[in-house]
C-alpha cells in the first residue's frame, strides 16, 4: 500500500510513514489530512480515503543530533564551493583538504577540513596556507545545523500530492 508523508505542525517534512501508522494517528486526532489518495480504507463501521500527506497538530521538537562528519556534509557546509578559489562545483569535481597538513599535526576534524577543487588541492599539496600563498574564504567550523538532510525517495516514485511539501535542491524533470 501507499506510504504517507508526515509533516511537522510547521509544514516541515519529518518522515515517511506507512498507511497503518497514518490511520492510527488520524483516529487518535493527532494529525490533519492535507492530501489524500483515491483509495479508501474500509472497516466495519467506517470508510476513509487513504491519506497521502498528514500534518501534526502539535509541534514536535527533536533533540539535536550529533552532526555526522562526512565528505558530503563538509561540501554542504561550504556550499559546494572551493574554499581557496571560491568557485562552485558539482560534488564529483570536489575533494577536501586539511588546512593544517597532517605532517604539521593537522587533524581530520570539522575545524581543519575544507572543501577544495582538485586544481587548488594539487597546487597546495602538503604545504601550509602560507607556503601555497592561499587564503581561506571562511574559517572552517563544526556546523550547529545539519548541513545535508535527505529523504531517500526515487524521484519517479514521489506521489504528485507530496511535491508541494518537499524542498527540492534540483529542478524535477519529467522523464
Amino acid at each position: 500500500m501507499e506510504q504517507v508523508l508526515l509533516l511537522n505542525a510547521t509544514f516541515e517534512p519529518l518522515k515517511v510513514i506507512d498507511w497503518k501508522r497514518a490511520i492510527r494517528l488520524l483516529t487518535l486526532g493527532k494529525v490533519e489530512v492535507l492530501e489524500e489518495y483515491e483509495r479508501e480504507i474500509r472497516s466495519v463501521t467506517f470508510a476513509v480515503k487513504l491519506p497521502s500527506v498528514l500534518r501534526l497538530l502539535r509541534f514536535v521538537r527533536y533533540r539535536k543530533r550529533e552532526i555526522k562528519f562526512s565528505r558530503l556534509n563538509i561540501y554542504a557546509r561550504d556550499g559546494f564551493r572551493c574554499q581557496y578559489c571560491g568557485h562552485k562545483f558539482e560534488s564529483q569535481d570536489l575533494t577536501f583538504d586539511h588546512v593544517v597538513p597532517k605532517r604539521y599535526g593537522g587533524k581530520t576534524e570539522w575545524t581543519n577540513i575544507v572543501t577544495s577543487c582538485y586544481r587548488c588541492n594539487r597546487a597546495k599539496g602538503g604545504g601550509s596556507l602560507r607556503e601555497a600563498g592561499f587564503k581561506l574564504l571562511k574559517k572552517p567550523r563544526k556546523p550547529d545545523w545539519v548541513p545535508f538532510i535527505m529523504i531517500t525517495i526515487g524521484v519517479r516514485s514521489v506521489p504528485d500530492s507530496w511535491r508541494d511539501y518537499l524542498y527540492w535542491n534540483v529542478e524535477l524533470e519529467e522523464t
